[in-house]
Protein backbone atom coordinates (compact mmCIF):
# COMPACT_ATOMS: atom_id res chain seq x y z
CA UNK A 1 0.00 0.00 0.00
CA UNK A 2 0.84 3.54 -0.96
CA UNK A 3 -0.94 5.76 1.34
CA UNK A 4 -0.50 8.95 3.81
CA UNK A 5 -0.06 9.06 7.18
CA UNK A 6 -3.64 9.69 8.16
CA UNK A 7 -4.98 6.92 6.29
CA UNK A 8 -2.68 4.56 8.28
CA UNK A 9 -3.64 6.44 11.46
CA UNK A 10 -7.33 5.52 11.54
CA UNK A 11 -7.08 1.76 10.56
CA UNK A 12 -5.89 0.18 13.99
CA UNK A 13 -9.31 2.19 15.61
CA UNK A 14 -11.24 0.36 12.87
CA UNK A 15 -10.04 -2.71 13.68
CA UNK A 16 -10.15 -2.36 17.07
CA UNK A 17 -14.25 -1.19 17.11
CA UNK A 18 -15.38 -1.67 13.53
CA UNK A 19 -16.28 0.06 10.33
CA UNK A 20 -20.39 0.55 12.23
CA UNK A 21 -18.36 2.57 15.00
CA UNK A 22 -16.12 4.37 12.67
CA UNK A 23 -19.39 5.52 10.36
CA UNK A 24 -21.00 7.08 13.45
CA UNK A 25 -18.66 10.21 13.30
CA UNK A 26 -18.69 12.29 10.08
CA UNK A 27 -21.44 13.34 7.62
CA UNK A 28 -22.87 11.86 4.41
CA UNK A 29 -20.12 9.60 2.15
CA UNK A 30 -17.39 11.82 4.25
CA UNK A 31 -16.74 9.43 7.04
CA UNK A 32 -14.61 9.92 10.57
CA UNK A 33 -12.42 12.24 11.21
CA UNK A 34 -10.14 14.82 9.52
CA UNK A 35 -7.10 16.79 10.25
CA UNK A 36 -7.01 20.32 9.02
CA UNK A 37 -3.60 22.39 9.16
CA UNK A 38 -4.60 26.05 10.19
CA UNK A 39 -2.58 28.30 9.74
CA UNK A 40 -3.22 32.03 8.43
CA UNK A 41 -4.76 34.93 9.81
CA UNK A 42 -6.22 33.22 12.80
CA UNK A 43 -5.30 32.81 16.66
CA UNK A 44 -4.87 29.67 16.87
CA UNK A 45 -2.90 27.61 14.52
CA UNK A 46 -1.97 24.22 14.38
CA UNK A 47 -3.54 21.11 13.56
CA UNK A 48 -6.73 20.62 14.58
CA UNK A 49 -8.96 17.33 14.52
CA UNK A 50 -12.87 17.63 13.67
CA UNK A 51 -15.32 15.25 12.98
CA UNK A 52 -16.30 15.15 9.19
CA UNK A 53 -19.06 18.11 8.40
CA UNK A 54 -18.03 20.64 11.15
CA UNK A 55 -18.54 23.79 9.43
CA UNK A 56 -15.71 26.14 8.78
CA UNK A 57 -16.98 28.59 11.13
CA UNK A 58 -16.78 26.32 13.95
CA UNK A 59 -13.20 25.22 13.26
CA UNK A 60 -11.87 29.13 12.33
CA UNK A 61 -13.71 30.86 15.38
CA UNK A 62 -14.31 28.45 17.87
CA UNK A 63 -10.99 26.11 17.92
CA UNK A 64 -8.90 28.59 15.84
CA UNK A 65 -10.27 31.93 18.29
CA UNK A 66 -11.51 33.99 15.58
CA UNK A 67 -9.65 36.70 13.78
CA UNK A 68 -6.71 38.61 15.31
CA UNK A 69 -6.45 42.01 15.64
CA UNK A 70 -10.28 42.62 15.16
CA UNK A 71 -9.99 42.09 11.50
CA UNK A 72 -12.61 41.02 9.16
CA UNK A 73 -12.47 37.28 8.15
CA UNK A 74 -12.50 37.28 4.04
CA UNK A 75 -11.52 34.31 2.88
CA UNK A 76 -9.91 30.88 3.54
CA UNK A 77 -8.34 28.24 1.23
CA UNK A 78 -8.70 24.55 1.62
CA UNK A 79 -6.71 21.64 0.61
CA UNK A 80 -3.46 23.55 -0.19
CA UNK A 81 -2.16 25.01 -3.53
CA UNK A 82 -4.66 23.77 -5.60
CA UNK A 83 -8.17 24.05 -3.44
CA UNK A 84 -10.63 26.99 -3.91
CA UNK A 85 -11.48 29.97 -2.05
CA UNK A 86 -14.40 29.97 0.42
CA UNK A 87 -15.26 33.28 1.87
CA UNK A 88 -17.95 34.57 4.72
CA UNK A 89 -20.96 32.88 2.52
CA UNK A 90 -19.40 29.46 3.12
CA UNK A 91 -18.84 29.82 6.49
CA UNK A 92 -21.51 27.00 7.81
CA UNK A 93 -20.27 25.31 4.74
CA UNK A 94 -19.81 21.74 6.21
CA UNK A 95 -15.94 20.62 5.92
CA UNK A 96 -16.77 17.35 4.07
CA UNK A 97 -15.32 15.93 0.62
CA UNK A 98 -18.90 16.56 -1.37
CA UNK A 99 -19.52 19.61 0.15
CA UNK A 100 -15.88 21.26 -0.24
CA UNK A 101 -16.41 20.09 -4.08
CA UNK A 102 -19.95 21.32 -4.75
CA UNK A 103 -18.35 24.71 -4.17
CA UNK A 104 -15.21 24.54 -6.51
CA UNK A 105 -12.92 23.26 -3.76
CA UNK A 106 -11.86 20.37 -2.02
CA UNK A 107 -10.28 18.86 1.02
CA UNK A 108 -6.86 17.61 -0.33
CA UNK A 109 -4.48 17.63 2.27
CA UNK A 110 -6.46 19.60 4.86
CA UNK A 111 -4.47 22.28 4.55
CA UNK A 112 -6.30 25.55 5.62
CA UNK A 113 -4.96 28.79 5.39
CA UNK A 114 -7.12 31.12 6.66
CA UNK A 115 -7.06 35.13 5.21
CA UNK A 116 -8.31 38.59 6.00
CA UNK A 117 -9.00 42.10 5.11
CA UNK A 118 -5.75 42.83 4.36
CA UNK A 119 -5.21 39.98 1.78
CA UNK A 120 -5.12 40.65 -1.82
CA UNK A 121 -6.84 38.07 -3.47
CA UNK A 122 -6.15 38.43 -7.11
CA UNK A 123 -2.03 38.07 -5.56
CA UNK A 124 -3.25 34.95 -3.74
CA UNK A 125 -4.09 33.27 -6.86
CA UNK A 126 -0.86 34.20 -8.40
CA UNK A 127 1.04 32.89 -5.21
CA UNK A 128 -1.00 29.22 -4.93
CA UNK A 129 -1.07 28.93 -9.15
CA UNK A 130 3.27 29.94 -8.94
CA UNK A 131 3.62 26.91 -6.69
CA UNK A 132 1.42 24.34 -8.54
CA UNK A 133 3.05 25.33 -11.94
CA UNK A 134 6.78 25.11 -10.75
CA UNK A 135 5.36 21.41 -9.07
CA UNK A 136 4.13 20.46 -12.97
CA UNK A 137 5.62 17.83 -14.57
CA UNK A 138 5.69 19.21 -18.00
CA UNK A 139 3.80 15.94 -19.26
CA UNK A 140 0.84 17.22 -20.90
CA UNK A 141 0.63 20.54 -22.77
CA UNK A 142 -2.45 21.97 -21.04
CA UNK A 143 -0.35 21.78 -17.41
CA UNK A 144 3.02 22.63 -18.36
CA UNK A 145 1.95 25.40 -21.12
CA UNK A 146 -1.37 26.31 -19.45
CA UNK A 147 -0.67 27.46 -16.30
CA UNK A 148 2.30 28.80 -17.38
CA UNK A 149 -0.11 31.45 -19.22
CA UNK A 150 -2.32 31.58 -16.43
CA UNK A 151 0.63 32.41 -14.17
CA UNK A 152 2.07 35.31 -16.61
CA UNK A 153 -1.47 36.96 -16.84
CA UNK A 154 -2.01 37.30 -13.05
CA UNK A 155 1.57 38.57 -12.68
CA UNK A 156 0.28 41.18 -15.66
CA UNK A 157 -2.51 41.91 -13.82
CA UNK A 158 -0.23 42.89 -10.08
CA UNK A 159 1.71 44.89 -12.03
CA UNK A 160 -0.76 47.07 -13.53
CA UNK A 161 -0.49 46.11 -16.68
CA UNK A 162 -3.54 43.98 -16.90
CA UNK A 163 -6.30 43.97 -19.54
CA UNK A 164 -10.40 43.04 -19.02
CA UNK A 165 -9.86 40.78 -21.81
CA UNK A 166 -7.66 38.98 -19.69
CA UNK A 167 -10.48 37.70 -17.37
CA UNK A 168 -12.35 35.79 -20.13
CA UNK A 169 -8.98 34.42 -21.20
CA UNK A 170 -7.83 33.46 -17.68
CA UNK A 171 -11.42 31.99 -16.92
CA UNK A 172 -11.05 30.14 -20.29
CA UNK A 173 -7.70 28.20 -19.81
CA UNK A 174 -8.19 27.38 -16.22
CA UNK A 175 -11.65 25.42 -17.33
CA UNK A 176 -9.36 23.92 -20.22
CA UNK A 177 -6.71 22.74 -18.26
CA UNK A 178 -9.42 21.08 -15.64
CA UNK A 179 -11.14 19.27 -18.40
CA UNK A 180 -8.15 18.07 -20.04
CA UNK A 181 -4.85 17.58 -17.91
CA UNK A 182 -3.49 14.81 -17.54
CA UNK A 183 -3.14 14.08 -13.53
CA UNK A 184 -4.93 16.02 -10.45
CA UNK A 185 -2.34 18.29 -10.00
CA UNK A 186 -3.27 19.96 -13.79
CA UNK A 187 -6.87 19.27 -13.14
CA UNK A 188 -7.10 21.27 -9.66
CA UNK A 189 -4.69 24.06 -10.48
CA UNK A 190 -6.98 26.47 -11.53
CA UNK A 191 -9.04 25.98 -8.84
CA UNK A 192 -7.34 29.05 -6.97
CA UNK A 193 -7.99 31.39 -9.86
CA UNK A 194 -11.95 30.26 -10.85
CA UNK A 195 -12.78 30.48 -7.14
CA UNK A 196 -11.06 34.14 -6.66
CA UNK A 197 -12.44 35.19 -9.88
CA UNK A 198 -16.11 34.28 -8.80
CA UNK A 199 -15.90 35.33 -5.55
CA UNK A 200 -13.70 38.65 -5.92
CA UNK A 201 -13.99 39.72 -9.40
CA UNK A 202 -14.40 43.12 -8.34
CA UNK A 203 -10.66 42.88 -6.51
CA UNK A 204 -9.70 41.77 -10.41
CA UNK A 205 -11.78 45.21 -11.89
CA UNK A 206 -9.73 47.58 -9.47
CA UNK A 207 -6.56 45.87 -10.53
CA UNK A 208 -7.25 46.33 -14.55
CA UNK A 209 -9.39 48.89 -14.54
CA UNK A 210 -8.56 51.61 -11.65
CA UNK A 211 -4.97 49.99 -11.62
CA UNK A 212 -5.20 50.02 -8.08
CA UNK A 213 -4.72 46.92 -5.05
CA UNK A 214 -7.81 47.37 -2.50
CA UNK A 215 -6.13 45.25 0.10
CA UNK A 216 -2.73 47.41 -0.98
CA UNK A 217 -0.38 44.38 -1.33
CA UNK A 218 0.04 44.34 -5.11
CA UNK A 219 3.62 46.59 -4.76
CA UNK A 220 3.27 48.22 -8.64
CA UNK A 221 -0.15 49.33 -7.71
CA UNK A 222 0.59 51.18 -4.46
CA UNK A 223 1.08 54.96 -4.40
CA UNK A 224 2.48 56.99 -1.22
CA UNK A 225 1.11 60.40 -1.19
CA UNK A 226 1.91 63.26 1.23
CA UNK A 227 -0.53 65.51 2.50
CA UNK A 228 0.18 68.78 2.70
CA UNK A 229 -2.36 70.05 5.43
CA UNK A 230 -0.37 67.44 7.88
CA UNK A 231 3.43 68.20 6.51
CA UNK A 232 5.39 70.04 9.01
CA UNK A 233 8.35 70.42 6.27
CA UNK A 234 11.04 68.69 8.51
CA UNK A 235 12.62 66.98 6.04
CA UNK A 236 12.78 63.55 7.42
CA UNK A 237 11.05 61.67 4.73
CA UNK A 238 13.53 63.13 2.31
CA UNK A 239 16.55 62.16 4.26
CA UNK A 240 15.35 58.60 4.58
CA UNK A 241 14.13 58.38 1.07
CA UNK A 242 16.90 55.79 -0.85
CA UNK A 243 15.78 56.87 -4.71
CA UNK A 244 15.37 60.62 -4.10
CA UNK A 245 11.59 60.81 -4.80
CA UNK A 246 11.18 63.58 -2.41
CA UNK A 247 11.55 67.11 -2.90
CA UNK A 248 10.88 70.20 -0.55
CA UNK A 249 11.96 73.07 1.22
CA UNK A 250 12.30 73.27 5.34
CA UNK A 251 9.11 74.29 6.90
CA UNK A 252 6.89 73.77 3.49
CA UNK A 253 4.93 70.55 2.36
CA UNK A 254 7.10 67.92 0.48
CA UNK A 255 6.41 66.03 -2.43
CA UNK A 256 6.85 62.65 -4.03
CA UNK A 257 7.71 62.18 -7.47
CA UNK A 258 5.60 58.96 -8.56
CA UNK A 259 7.98 58.23 -11.64
CA UNK A 260 10.95 57.39 -9.18
CA UNK A 261 9.46 56.57 -5.66
CA UNK A 262 10.39 52.31 -5.54
CA UNK A 263 7.26 52.45 -3.31
CA UNK A 264 9.76 50.95 -0.24
CA UNK A 265 8.16 52.13 2.25
CA UNK A 266 10.64 54.05 4.31
CA UNK A 267 8.47 58.02 4.33
CA UNK A 268 5.77 56.38 5.81
CA UNK A 269 7.43 54.66 8.43
CA UNK A 270 10.02 57.35 9.35
CA UNK A 271 7.05 60.50 9.13
CA UNK A 272 6.61 61.33 12.75
CA UNK A 273 3.24 63.23 11.48
CA UNK A 274 1.21 60.55 9.92
CA UNK A 275 1.57 62.84 6.65
CA UNK A 276 2.05 60.32 4.27
CA UNK A 277 -0.68 57.91 3.39
CA UNK A 278 -0.43 54.83 1.27
CA UNK A 279 -3.08 54.60 -1.72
Amino acid sequence: MINNVETFANIPIIFQKGADWFSQIGKGKSKGTKVFALAGKVNNTGLVEVPMGTTLREIIFDLGGGIPNRKRFKAAQTGGPSGGCLTEKDLDLPMDYESLISVGSMMGSGGLIVMDEDNCMVDVARFFLEFTQDESCGKCTPCRIGTKRMLEILTKITLGEGEEKDLELLEELATTIKATALCGLGQSAPNPVLSTIRNFRDEYLAHIRDKECPAKVCRALLKYRITSELCKGCGLCERNCPEKAISGKPKKPYTIDQSICIKCGNCLNKCPFNAIELK
